[in-house]
């Protein structure tokens, strides 16, 4: 199996990483691969705080919750699994950038990742924290890496909130 052609995809259910996902399904396509959207998950406050006061249950529901998660995106992105590819979605425990880079590990792999804007307030803040997950993927990925501009639709999508925003301050 190890001779397989993987097309490896960090998912975070955002549209960056549909857009990405969907980037990913075509080039899999292409190349005859297997597509492995994952999702990288870690305990809420983080590792560090888990191990000081570690709960069973609540990590099976951390873990649940990330399933459901990249079931959603792949829902959203396809209506279910892509057409015309295999899919070894999968789900792990781990810094996404640490987690993407380690599982492809081939030299045939290619690892596709989403880069431009993320999460707000809170995603700047992570990314001066811990780095951004499409840094430490180009810095460190042991096969190609793609990285997958946001959609123009977003800008898109962005525009037309601020018209309509003021569009309504100049009616109010």
């Amino acid at each position: 199996m190890s001779d397989v052609a993987r097309v490896i995809v960090g998912v975070s259910g955002s549209l960056h990483s549909l857009t990405a996902l969907h980037r990913a399904a075509e080039e899999a396509r292409a190349r005859q691969a297997v597509l492995v959207p994952v999702l990288a998950w870690t305990p809420a406050g983080g590792e560090r705080n888990y191990r000081a006061r570690p709960c069973p249950p609540l990590l099976r529901a951390w873990q649940e919750a990330a399933e459901g998660r990249l079931e959603r995106a792949l829902e959203q992105a396809f209506g279910g699994l892509p057409i015309g590819v295999p899919v070894q979605p999968l789900v792990m425990r781990g810094e996404p950038g640490r987690v993407l880079t380690e599982l492809a590990d081939r030299p045939g792999d290619l690892l596709v990742i989403s880069t431009g804007r993320h999460g707000g307030v809170r995603g700047r803040v992570r990314r001066v924290l811990r780095g951004s997950v499409s840094r430490h993927c180009l810095d460190r990925a042991g096969c190609g890496v793609l990285a997958v501009p946001p959609s123009t639709l977003q800008e898109d999508l962005r525009a037309l909130h601020r018209g309509i925003d003021l569009r309504e301050l100049i009616a109010a």
